[in-house]
C-alpha cells in the first residue's frame, strides 16, 4: 500500500495550482494532508483517485501510474469528497447495493452488511438518505468507500459539520481503518489531525511545506523548549551564557521557557545548573508544540 507523487504540476488554464510537489506515503497508518484554502490539497486529491489528470508528473497509487492505469487505481482507491455526492432519494441499503454492483463486488450482501455494521449504520439502514442527518450522510459516503475494500482511502474534510459527538464517532472510525489501509486526510481541525495521524504534509500555495512525523515536525519547528518554574527568579543572563541553552523567555515572574541548543532535553543540565546556583525548582516539564501554531507558522513564512 502506497502512494508515490514527483514533481506533480497543475494548471487551469495558466494558473498554477500545484507546482511541482513531491511526496511519499508508505504502508497502512492515517496521514494528514493540510494546508489553508485555496492551497491545492483537494486538487492533489482528486488527481490521486482519477476524478482529474495532473498537468504533468507522476502520481501512482501501489506503484500503478493514476493516468495509465485509471480504472485499476478506481478499485483499489475509496475517495470522500468535501461534498458527499449521494441519491438522496434513495434508501441506504438499496444504495450500497447499487454501489457493490458497480464495482462488482463479491457476496455483496456480506460485503454491504460488514460496511453498514463498520460504520454504524444499522439503525439507518432503511431510511431514505436525504432523511438523514449530516453525520449519517457522512457515514453513508464511508461505507460506499469500504463496500470494494481499497487498500487506499482519500478523505477530503470527512468531518466538516458534524457536531462532536459525531466528530468522535468518525474520527475513531478512521483511526480503524488506518490501521490496515493507506488513509489519507484532509482537514482543518488540528486537534483531529493530532488525534489520528501519525504523519503529516503541509502544502501552501502550490508546494510542500513540510513532511515528515507528527512529532518529528513539532520539533523540528520549535525545538526542544523546557517550561521552568522557579522559587525565585534566577539571573537570565547567567542562563543564557551556559553552552546547553539557546534562548530564555519568561511567560510569568517566576516561570521561563528555555530552548535548548541543538533541538536536545536539557532538563537534566537545568537541573544541575540549578544546583549549582543554588536556585529551587518549582516545576520542570517539557513544553510541547501545538500543531496549529506549527501550522500558521509555516503557510504565514510561505504565501
Amino acid at each position: 500500500m502506497s502512494i508515490n507523487v514527483k514533481n506533480l504540476f497543475k494548471y487551469y488554464g495558466t494558473q498554477e495550482v500545484l507546482k511541482g510537489i513531491s511526496f511519499d506515503i508508505e504502508g497502512s497508518g492515517v496521514t494528514g494532508f493540510l494546508g489553508p484554502n485555496g492551497a491545492g490539497k483537494s486538487t492533489m486529491m482528486k488527481i490521486l483517485s482519477g476524478v482529474i489528470s495532473p498537468s504533468s508528473g507522476s502520481a501512482k497509487i501501489n506503484d500503478m501510474d493514476v493516468l495509465v492505469y485509471p480504472k485499476k487505481i478506481k478499485s483499489i482507491t475509496g475517495y470522500l469528497p468535501e461534498h458527499n455526492p449521494l441519491y438522496l432519494d434513495m434508501y441506504v441499503k438499496e444504495f450500497l447495493y447499487m454501489t457493490a454492483t458497480i464495482y462488482k463486488v463479491p457476496q455483496k450482501q456480506k460485503a454491504v452488511s460488514k460496511a453498514i455494521e463498520m460504520t454504524g449504520l444499522g439503525s439507518e439502514q432503511t431510511k431514505r438518505i436525504g432523511n438523514l442527518s449530516k453525520g449519517y450522510r457522512q457515514r453513508v459516503g464511508l461505507a460506499q468507500n469500504l463496500l470494494h475494500n481499497p487498500d487506499v482511502l482519500i478523505l477530503d474534510e470527512p468531518t466538516t459539520g458534524l457536531d462532536p459527538n459525531q466528530i468522535v464517532d468518525i474520527r475513531n472510525l478512521i483511526k480503524e481503518m488506518g490501521k490496515e489501509k493507506t488513509v489519507m486526510l484532509s482537514s482543518h481541525i488540528m486537534q483531529e489531525v493530532e488525534a489520528i495521524c501519525g504523519n503529516i504534509i503541509i502544502i501552501n500555495n502550490g508546494e510542500i511545506v513540510a513532511d515528515g512525523l507528527t512529532s518529528s515536525l513539532k520539533l523540528q519547528a520549535t525545538g526542544q523548549v523546557t517550561e521552568v518554574e522557579f522559587l525565585e527568579p534566577p539571573n537570565t543572563d547567567i542562563l543564557e551564557r551556559e553552552d546547553f541553552v539557546e534562548t530564555v523567555n519568561s511567560t510569568k515572574p517566576n516561570v521561563f521557557l528555555v530552548k535548548g541548543c541543538n533541538n536536545r532535553d536539557i532538563r537534566p543540565e537545568l537541573f544541575k545548573w540549578a544546583v549549582k546556583n543554588n536556585m529551587t525548582i518549582i516545576s520542570l516539564q517539557q513544553k510541547e508544540s501545538r500543531l496549529e501554531d506549527i501550522f500558521r507558522l509555516l503557510t504565514k513564512q510561505n504565501s
